[in-house]
């Protein structure tokens, strides 16, 4: 059975945990409502997606 030979220091775990940091969300400003929404999203107060109507909107 394969078992370390010794100990796995706190910066050497940290360096191969490098990549596993939190990303942020891509949110858009959205053109003609100025309401911030994320990008390849639909709109719900508008009810828009790349520039047509999909869902009635909401009041």
């Amino acid at each position: 059975m394969a078992v370390p030979k010794r100990k796995t220091s706190k910066s050497r775990a940290g360096k191969r945990r490098s990549h596993l940091g939190l990303t942020s969300k891509n949110i858009v400003e959205d053109k003609k409502s100025g309401e911030y929404r994320l990008s390849h999203h639909l709109d719900l107060k508008t009810g828009m997606y790349k520039g047509r109507q999909v869902l009635d909107p909401k009041e």
